[in-house]
Formats: C-alpha cells, structure tokens, sequence
C-alpha cells in the first residue's frame, strides 16, 4: 500500500506541480486548499506526511499545524514546511508550531524527495522505540 501524503497548498500551479512530483516519488497525494481542511483532512485520512506551506487562506500554516499538534489522533504525523517564507526566524517559527523540518520555496524535486523519505524513515523508528516502550510497560 502506497503512503498517503497530504499536501496543503492553495496555488494552484504549486498544487500542481508539487502533486504530479509528489505522485513520481510513489506516493498517493492528498490535496488541502486551506489550514482548516488540513486539520480536516489529517483527522479523517491520518496521512504518513503533511507537506504544510504556511501562506494560506482562512487559516495559516502555523496555526493549523499547532492544531495538528494538539489532536492526539494527528501528533506524530510529520509536518514539512514547504514556503516561500525564507527570512531569518521564519525556520526557527515553523519549528515552534510543531513542523519537523523546513523548505524554502522553490526548491528541487530531489530534495522533495529527500525531506519525505527523511521525514518517514524517522517516524518509522520513532514508531518503533514507542512500541518497545509500550510492551516493556505492560
């Protein structure tokens, strides 16, 4: 079963692009227009990544990803900020919300890639120690 990726972007042409690499990669892509249907979305489709620009409409990047954060059922879901915010502090801000890590836009399809197989191989073992916790607990 391919991973669901949920790709929160509002651009259009950037919804576009970043899907068909998204989809090149082998991943399933899942579309949010907006922070409240990101929110909406990673409850309803627990997706293995979100991919959060942080420019968007009704609700920003941050302020969703902090809900994502608060949500029990969405906390471990790594978060990558993918924006064209690229001033000092702007890393240091997505971090404090809860993203995992940061691109600044544009970037390459081979570091799309990169961040995404990162951001999984890390919630793959961080799943896995926390298994091993739970059954040396119980």
């Amino acid at each position: 079963m391919r991973k669901k990726i949920l790709l929160v972007e509002d651009a259009e042409m950037s919804v576009v692009i970043m899907k068909k690499e998204i989809e090149f990669l082998g991943y399933e892509c899942l579309v949010a227009k907006d922070g409240q249907e990101a929110i909406h979305k990673a409850r309803e489709d627990q997706p293995d990544l979100i991919i959060m620009d942080i420019s968007l409409p009704k609700m920003d990047g941050l302020v969703a990803t902090a809900e994502i954060r608060r949500n029990p059922q969405t906390r471990g879901i790594p978060i990558l900020a993918a924006t064209a915010r690229a001033m000092p502090g702007d890393r240091e801000e997505c971090e404090e919300a809860g993203c995992d890590d940061y691109l600044s836009k544009p970037f390459g399809h081979k570091e799309l890639g990169v961040r995404i197989e990162q951001l999984l191989r890390e919630r793959k073992r961080s799943s896995r120690n926390n298994a091993s916790a739970q059954s040396a607990v119980t």
